[in-house]
């Protein structure tokens, strides 16, 4: 049985375990779980910042998707940017992402938010392929960054090298 609920603190842990998985097959990111734990934690006690929404299987989180939310003003209204869709590779193929995506946009309908946004890694066709079947629809819009804390330093200096963090840039 399958339960898709929104995120307690309680579910951290399995959460931060699985952006591991996520974040070892984008380019741009590496785990670490101490940083994915603060910014689950965030969103989980300042629910006007976002909504994680978890798929329980028989008592385990098998997969997890965020909604963070801002305001459009070309919209004038509410919008939210979908971050963090994950499923456990032994779960992949089997509904959860579905059942996840679902929930998101039912609470974005609900709530009156005007639309969703969420960015994938280029050459993931698989990811693209599955939010078109959702009614996602591909933007002409390009993604830059300016990485403004230190902690984001490690992350600048990834992009700017093409290397994954930790790897001896000699």
């Amino acid at each position: 049985m399958v339960d898709v609920r929104t995120a307690a603190k309680s579910d951290v842990p399995r959460c931060a375990e699985l952006l591991g998985i996520l974040f070892r097959q984008e380019h741009d990111f590496t785990p670490d779980a101490e940083r994915q734990s603060r910014g689950l934690s965030m969103v989980i006690h300042q629910p006007e910042l976002g909504r994680i929404f978890v798929a329980e299987v028989d008592g385990t989180i098998q997969g997890m998707v965020m909604l963070l939310f801002t305001v459009s003003t070309f919209l004038g209204e509410r919008v939210a940017l979908l971050e963090d869709m994950v499923v456990d590779p032994a779960w992949r193929g089997k509904g959860l992402g579905t059942l996840l995506i679902e929930e998101a946009l039912d609470f974005a309908q609900r709530e009156g938010f005007g639309r969703i946004t969420l960015l994938t890694d280029r050459d993931n066709e698989t990811a693209q392929q599955f939010y078109t079947s959702k009614n996602f629809t591909q933007s002409e819009m390009v993604v830059f960054r300016n990485c403004l804390s230190s902690s984001s330093d490690q992350e600048s200096d990834e992009l700017q090298s093409g290397q994954p963090f930790g790897q001896d840039r000699g």
